[in-house]
């Protein structure tokens, strides 16, 4: 696709505000409920329409349930400012002996109380490690678990809430799940995929580049779902991912959770560097209601009202 081809089709920036990332690190990331609220507020003027943060509660070990209130409290501060905010939580790592309706409860119950606008699938498993200074990866027997019942109960769930899902697509095999939804026609409206690529000392994730996202989009076909990049491990915007998603007319996921570069940004910088590559390409930044509308989420906005 060439360059003229994207002009004038809106972009659309997640911003991914902290994850495991910790103010050791950078003093930047946000975690109290005033920072979440600040720092999604700035980030969304600066021109992000999606957001997606961490709670204080890890999402590795612990009772493999999070508490929805630690979500909500903040939200319900952002909304109450931003009624067209559309956010997104995460969900803790599957272990044994916690059912998969424990693990996705918060979103149930945030999404009753109509916070959500889009859910969460994250249909598949990967290990998880980091490499040493040899280069090697330490042996762990940690995974990032989603089995196949777990994969289908996040698709099936959303249906029934009538969210859309933020479908995270960590390996080729998180994709050819969506797409045999998408193909027998019974993926829920709202479904949005996104292309976590993954830097060279993670074992998960293909590697930033315009190879491994040829390859996806290869796999997409004729598949007409929205997506966007990110790189976990990486700086998106400054290792070309970004840029080459622009080009080809997808969306661009940036923030403190996926960031692993040499700097220590804010989330409202990164924001803003993903908007000039943007303007590079003649696209203009989608507001929430105009993501929304690409994405067909099927409760926007939101019922909350502050």
């Amino acid at each position: 696709m060439n360059t003229t081809s994207v002009t004038g089709i809106p972009l659309i920036i997640e911003a991914s505000l902290n994850g495991s990332a910790n103010k050791d690190l950078n003093p930047n990331v946000p975690y109290s409920d005033d920072e979440i609220v600040n720092d999604a507020m700035a980030c969304m003027d600066a021109g992000a329409a999606l957001i997606h943060n961490h709670t204080s509660e890890s999402i590795f070990g612990g009772t493999g349930k999070l508490n929805a209130e630690l979500y909500a409290k903040p939200w319900r501060t952002l909304l109450s400012k931003r009624p067209d905010a559309i956010l997104t939580p995460t969900m803790p790592v599957g272990q044994e002996g916690v059912p998969v309706e424990a693990r996705y409860s918060h979103i149930t119950t945030m999404a009753e109380e109509g916070l959500l606008a889009q859910g969460l699938c994250d249909p598949g498993t990967f290990n998880l490690s980091i490499a040493g200074e040899d280069g090697l990866f330490i042996g762990t027997d940690s995974l990032y678990r989603n089995d196949m019942n777990d994969s289908i109960y996040y698709v099936e769930t959303c249906r029934e809430l009538g969210i859309g899902i933020s479908a995270s697509i960590f390996e080729p095999s998180f994709l050819k799940f969506i797409l045999a939804y998408y193909r027998a026609g019974k993926l829920p409206t709202g479904t949005m995929v996104k292309f976590y690529f993954g830097a060279d000392n993670l074992p998960f994730g293909m590697p930033p580049t315009p190879a491994s996202l040829n390859a996806y989009l290869g796999m997409m076909g004729d598949c007409d779902l929205p997506w966007l990049v990110s790189s976990f491990g990486d700086d998106c915007a400054r290792c070309g991912i970004a840029e080459e998603a622009i080009r080809l007319g997808g969306h661009v996921q940036v923030g403190l959770e996926p960031y692993g570069g040499n700097r220590t940004p804010s989330n409202v910088e990164l924001v803003t560097e993903v908007v000039a590559l943007a303007k590079k390409y003649d696209r203009p930044i989608a507001t929430p209601a105009m993501a929304a509308e690409i994405l067909a989420l099927p409760s926007y906005p939101v019922r909350y009202v502050g």
